[in-house]
């Protein structure tokens, strides 16, 4: 039996990375019975038969999103910009609020900074305590410190479209050759390929992984998110949690509210307390047996 990591799956099979090459493999009838399923990044368990493999086991995963159907991720690189198309903030904030749940570590990287200042939207961030980089493929800028942050992990970028993923991602890895500007064919965006997830490797053992934009991210998750941990997933709502007047505090329109008078003293963001509103309003009616 031998370990690896799924890197590919496609049409029922999951090609495993394994010490000996990648492994072409189905899955054992049982995860089916189980309700579960192999995801890519999963470390597994396989057994080999003729050159072919079957997934016998899935390991013990760190954490595992729903869309893209990914697990064990080391790091989520949000893209953004404030160049056209300009990325909303509250876009971010959702994001970010469905990876703390599922204890994603998020990057926020502000792109295209040779096109519009990055500093209003990454300042943001910054002030949150969220780790945030600024880059330009144009003049370089930032893309050895994205390099650095992603080194010997398994990345998920993330975007809105035209925010410069591909242009990013061939900067890290120019092996990749990202058509820049159009759908690109070799991860699976077009109309007329097969959608599937696949990492590709890096020197150093860095893995990357393209994902859909912001529009359909794991979208599934927000509306599972009770109402009451909303404003756990907010990192620098933490020291004022507990503080409130009232216990059942939902940091709204209470009186005595720690968290809004942090607002009202700019120790948080107006910003990132408007997302938090408006990601209440999507949570507040959501029944802890539908989850």
């Amino acid at each position: 039996m031998e370990e690896g990591r799924i890197i590919k799956a496609l049409s029922g099979f999951y090609y495993v990375q394994t010490e000996n090459g990648v492994v072409e493999c189905r899955a054992r009838g049982r995860f089916r019975k189980e309700g579960t399923s192999p995801l890519v990044g999963d470390r597994v368990r396989i057994v080999r038969e003729q050159g072919k493999g079957t997934v016998d086991a899935i390991l013990p995963r760190r954490n595992a999103l729903i869309r893209p159907a990914v697990a064990n991720v080391d790091v989520l690189v949000v893209l953004a910009s404030c160049a056209i198309p300009q990325t909303e903030p509250f876009l971010i904030d959702r994001i970010l609020t469905i990876a703390a749940r599922q204890d994603v570590p998020c990057l926020v990287c502000v792109n295209k900074d040779d096109l519009a200042p990055a500093a209003p939207l990454a300042d943001i961030y910054r002030k949150a305590g969220i780790p945030t980089l600024v880059t330009s493929v144009a003049t370089g800028e930032g893309i050895e410190e994205l390099r650095a942050q992603i080194a010997g992990k398994f990345a998920v970028f993330t975007g809105n479209s035209g925010v410069g993923k591909s242009s990013v991602l061939n900067a890290l890895a120019p092996e990749l050759a990202l058509p820049v500007g159009e759908v690109s064919q070799k991860l699976g965006r077009g109309r007329h390929t097969t959608r599937h997830i696949e990492l590709f490797s890096l020197p150093g053992g860095t893995y990357i992984a393209d994902t859909p934009g912001f529009s359909s991210f794991d979208t599934d998750r927000m509306d599972a998110i009770p109402k009451e941990e909303l404003a756990q997933t907010f990192v620098e709502f933490l020291p004022y949690l507990g503080q409130c007047q009232f216990p059942d505090c939902a940091h709204r329109k209470e009186p005595g509210c720690a968290v809004r008078a942090a607002v009202e003293q700019n120790a948080i963001g107006k910003s990132r307390y408007e997302s938090y509103l408006r990601l209440y309003d999507i949570v507040k009616d959501h029944k802890p047996w539908e989850t």
